[in-house]
């Protein structure tokens, strides 16, 4: 980055910086501070931890399945195709 690159991005930093101290300078304005992502409650934390554990017993079970009855993953695959186009399964 050439010295005006970085002169100009300082700027900006600057500009930017004090705006926000305008902003925090009167005391009626709606502040406008990014945050990050929202944070998910416990609860949900613990539920898709459930959904996680879910899945994986399926997907155990399937296989144990698969296994008892031979049944190679594609024709598995194939059947679940069909069962879903003929609306049997969500």
């Amino acid at each position: 980055m050439d010295e005006r690159e970085k002169l100009r991005k300082f700027r900006e930093l600057d500009d930017a910086f004090a705006q926000a101290l305008r902003e925090l300078e009167q005391p009626d304005s709606a502040l406008d501070i990014p945050t990050g992502p929202p944070v998910r409650s416990l609860a949900a934390l613990d539920e898709e931890e459930r959904q996680r554990e879910r899945e994986a017993t399926f997907e155990h079970r399937l296989k144990a399945l698969m296994q008892d009855y031979a049944q190679p993953a594609d024709s598995v695959s194939h059947l679940l195709e069909t069962l879903k186009a003929l609306g049997k399964i969500a």
